[in-house]
């Protein structure tokens, strides 16, 4: 068995999906989805006990292209990231009704299948294929059943798309440049190349695009807030919850190994912007009325975090980065689906319309107020240890970095208990409250779960995560 029958299954799980029909469309994704997620817990115990996963194989001669996939611990721990919050959030949705929702699962699996290709790529134009591939179901979803109406759900998403694509394109020509250096696009020869310095900074500059505008990165950042808002809270949880993810991953995987000098050089400047959105995205989030928008500021503030620690270009801000990937994955996709459940039965998402829902169910209000403790990073859960971490090796090369990435706590905890207060406390609405059902229950359960038990205990993801991460600095520094 190789990752290749993981591609397969949630292809073939997307094709099943659409012409399951739509009173099956849910359920047969769900099962698909479920099924992939155990495939890559059976992929993860084959990788540990040293079996070969991976897969490679001539797919065009000329110019000469691999089907190529690699996985070592860092791609996993992201395939298993996309593989186990995809259930949960296809089983999230079970509240909401789509129409022609055939297509709609179809979409949310195929998105899977193009995001876990970009995890396990492992040349670069197999990768730009697998990246843009993901691109095209959020589209759709976002147009055809996202929020409000047609021509600003069209705008916000035609915006996201424009820049995306344009980001991208800078990346082709980067490889496309590799290609004429080495004739080759896998990963080993990419890496391997001698890249003088005007090259590198050349090359690293065409990533950073790219990926800035994915993650984002201020001021690549424009689209975030409105996309999040008008799309379905499925299409935010995949762009927030894993989407995001492919460009901090990026970073590690592919700017940082092919051009190491260029991110040796510009590290401060780099970490600056990065710690700049962290600032921006949190002081935005105090001033939101709308819950969604005030859940992608922070989740841009977070992001920053985490792409700061990708270029810190050390063992603890690389493995922090990736643990608070992990946490910031599951966090948000709690968080958002806290909003979904909010709006199913106020059928708002204005702050200011909310109010007394504690009294009505204090269940519901206990889960929430640990999703917004994780969200702070209170000791205890995983979101502490991966923002700890990251903080750490900020603060081993320059303690005034340190002490501004530190504000995504501070701030972060007033606007989140602020919202908290606002949405869950004071006076009882008008409406009725009804308590979680069983599915909701579930779902937040297994999320606050996870994040508390690898808050207390670590170990397996950072067993998983360091030996690829060590492999990376020794190639970077050598």
């Amino acid at each position: 068995m190789t990752v290749t029958t993981l591609l397969i299954l949630l292809l073939v799980g997307a094709i099943a999906t659409y012409f399951s029909g739509d009173k099956l469309a849910s359920k047969v994704a769900l099962l698909f989805s479920i099924v992939s997620f155990v495939f890559s817990v059976y992929l993860l115990n084959m990788f540990s006990t040293g079996g070969n996963i991976n897969y490679l194989s001539e797919w065009i001669s000329y110019p000469k292209v691999y089907f190529a996939l690699q996985a070592d611990g860092l791609s996993m721990a992201m395939v298993l990231l996309t593989t186990a919050l995809t259930p949960l959030i296809i089983f999230s949705s079970f509240g909401n009704k789509f129409s022609n929702s055939k297509s709609f699962y179809a979409l949310v699996l195929f998105m899977t299948f193009a995001m876990t290709g970009t995890f396990l790529a492992a040349d670069g134009l197999l990768y730009y294929i697998f990246w843009e591939l993901a691109l095209i179901p959020i589209y759709f979803i976002v147009l055809i059943w996202g929020n409000g109406n047609a021509n600003s759900r069209k705008k916000a998403v035609v915006k996201f798309f424009i820049y995306t694509l344009a980001g991208s394109l800078f990346m082709l020509v980067a490889f496309a440049y590799l290609y004429q250096k080495t004739n080759s696009f896998l990963l080993g020869n990419l890496f391997n190349l001698k890249l003088n310095s005007t090259e590198q900074f050349w090359i690293f500059s065409a990533f950073f695009l790219a990926y800035a505008i994915k993650i984002p990165i201020i001021p690549f950042h424009t689209w975030q807030a409105k996309v999040y808002q008008k799309a379905p809270t499925v299409g935010t949880m995949l762009l927030s919850g894993i989407m995001l993810k492919m460009g901090l991953y990026s970073i590690i995987r592919w700017q940082i190994q092919i051009a190491p000098l260029a991110a040796k050089t510009y590290m401060p400047y780099l970490i600056g912007i990065s710690l700049a959105g962290v600032i921006y995205g949190s002081i935005v989030a105090l001033r939101q009325k709308d819950l969604k928008k005030l859940l992608a500021y922070s989740s841009l503030a977070h992001v920053g975090l985490i792409a700061a620690g990708c270029y810190t270009l050390t063992l603890d801000g690389l493995s922090g980065a990736v643990y608070q990937m992990i946490a910031h994955g599951f966090v948000i996709v709690g968080l958002f689906f806290i909003a979904e459940i909010i709006y199913r039965r106020f059928e708002t998402r204005k702050i200011i319309e909310m109010g007394g829902i504690r009294s009505q169910t204090p269940k519901f209000s206990s889960m929430f107020m640990i999703l917004v403790l994780a969200s702070v990073a209170l000791p205890g859960t995983f979101n502490f240890i991966g923002e700890f971490t990251v903080l750490y090796s900020i603060s081993q090369i320059n303690i005034w970095f340190a002490v501004i990435g530190g504000t995504t706590i501070i701030l972060g905890a007033y606007y989140m208990l602020k919202m908290f207060q606002n949405v869950m406390l004071g006076e009882t609405n008008v409406k009725v409250f009804a308590d979680v059902t069983t599915n909701e229950i579930i779902t937040l359960v297994i999320i606050i779960g996870f994040l508390l038990f690898f808050g207390l205990y670590s170990k397996p993801i950072s067993d998983l995560v360091k030996p690829a991460i060590n492999d990376i600095l020794i190639h970077i520094n050598r």
